[in-house]
């Protein structure tokens, strides 16, 4: 039986014999690899891409995926060979580095700091489509001038704030227009608005879900009605997250929808319900070094310098601790978690409410490799330089990731 969506085993499932040995035999590819490594499921991945793009598709908008969380070319590559229209980033070396594959058409999805204006310059110089993006008249305002200097017109759209999760304008501010005329008649190019609906993530249920995408879309299209109202172009009306974008049920006036985390998905998406754990398709390869078996403890190699600090699940439905802990082949341990992390070390446990005593010794010996499913897939990947992608029987492939600012 698999485990209940969102849960690490579901309520009177018959478990294994907990005395029994986890260990499988590792085939050829895995002999290759060091652990910790990141592991790439890529018939998974390219589930993901399809599902997202073919629901974009039905609501009649374009995708321009959010590619922090993969850093990759080659995942890019299958989001543009799906369909995606240009992309988002967080960073500029990511513009810079995916402009280096040809991509023209980025946006900078962070608010834009007045000393990073050179590089965006540079970037536009090269022939990148470079999108910016600011919340407050000041910076609009040194945008204007920046742009005058150098006789550049940048493209900015205006944040939007539809949950009062993070950064942005609400719909209804005066701020909005004067952001809006800083720009505009500081001869800089108001491309539109663009708003991201965070407080998706404390979602559970479909219901609130189907709510908070549709107070994200609303919010980001009133406005942009307010802009053209006051005689002020608004081409761009951006919204997105992963969550919104799985749960909109209409998405009238919205031109583009950015995701990003949905490539690979993690637990705290398991647990707002949009995916299973079947669909997450990134992992930590990890090995089994040692126990403390009257704690009921195995010691892997994989601490929080690879799964990262992130405990975002913590205050879900579902704890998965570190990371829910699956065997070589990717299927969930029933009960079985990383219930802590050094800096390079993690502890494996079970939970005892579903297995009782175990043996971890002869449950996990030394050499077990596991799978870990990460928590947030976007910081668990931040810690490798590359993906390890498995696919069907085939060879591993290597596909790079980079990081930094």
């Amino acid at each position: 039986m698999q485990p209940a969506r969102g849960r690490p085993y579901a309520a009177g499932q018959r478990l294994p014999d907990p005395t029994r040995t986890m260990i499988a035999e590792p085939d050829a590819r895995w002999a290759t690899l060091t652990t910790p490594a990141a592991v790439l499921d890529r018939s998974r991945l390219q589930h993901n891409i399809d599902r997202m793009q073919q629901r974009m598709a039905a609501l009649g908008v374009r995708l321009r995926p959010h590619v922090k969380t993969s850093k990759s070319w080659p995942v890019v590559q299958a989001q543009l060979a799906a369909g995606a229209q240009g992309i988002t980033v967080s960073t500029l070396k990511e513009a810079a580095q995916f402009a280096d594959h040809g991509l023209t058409d980025i946006t900078y999805a962070v608010g834009i700091a007045p000393a990073k204006l050179p590089q965006v310059l540079a970037l536009r110089r090269r022939g990148v489509n470079l999108k910016i993006l600011t919340d407050n008249a000041e910076v609009a305002a040194a945008i204007a001038e920046f742009g005058h200097a150098h006789g550049e017109a940048f493209e900015v759209l205006i944040e939007i704030d539809t949950d009062g999760h993070r950064s942005g304008i609400a719909p209804e501010a005066d701020e909005l227009l004067a952001v809006g005329r800083a720009l505009h008649e500081g001869g800089q190019r108001l491309a539109g608005v663009l708003t991201h609906a965070g407080g998706s993530y404390a979602c559970s249920t479909p219901q609130a879900l189907q709510a908070i995408a549709e107070q994200e879309r609303a919010g980001c299209v009133r406005a942009a009605q307010r802009l053209r109202e006051a005689g002020l172009p608004c081409p761009v009306v951006s919204v997105g997250s992963t969550p919104t974008a799985l749960s909109a049920q209409r998405l009238d006036g919205v031109t583009e929808v950015r995701a990003g985390v949905y490539v690979f998905f993690d637990l705290v998406m398991c647990n707002v319900g949009v995916c299973t754990l079947d669909d997450i398709a990134l992992s930590v390869l990890t090995t089994v070094i040692g126990h403390q078996r009257d704690k009921g403890w195995a010691l892997v190699d994989a601490g929080w310098m690879a799964l990262s600090r992130d405990r975002g699940t913590q205050g879900q439905a579902v704890d998965y601790g570190y990371g829910q802990v699956c065997d070589l082949n990717g299927r969930p341990l029933p009960g079985c978690s990383v219930s802590g992390a050094n800096q390079e070390h993690g502890i494996v446990s079970f939970d005892a409410a579903a297995l009782g005593a175990v043996d971890i010794v002869r449950r996990l010996p030394v050499g077990t490799l596991l799978r870990i499913l990460p928590n947030h897939a976007c910081a668990t990947a931040a810690q490798f330089d590359r993906y390890h992608v498995i696919d069907g029987e085939g060879p591993l492939q290597d596909w790079p990731r980079f990081g930094g600012w």
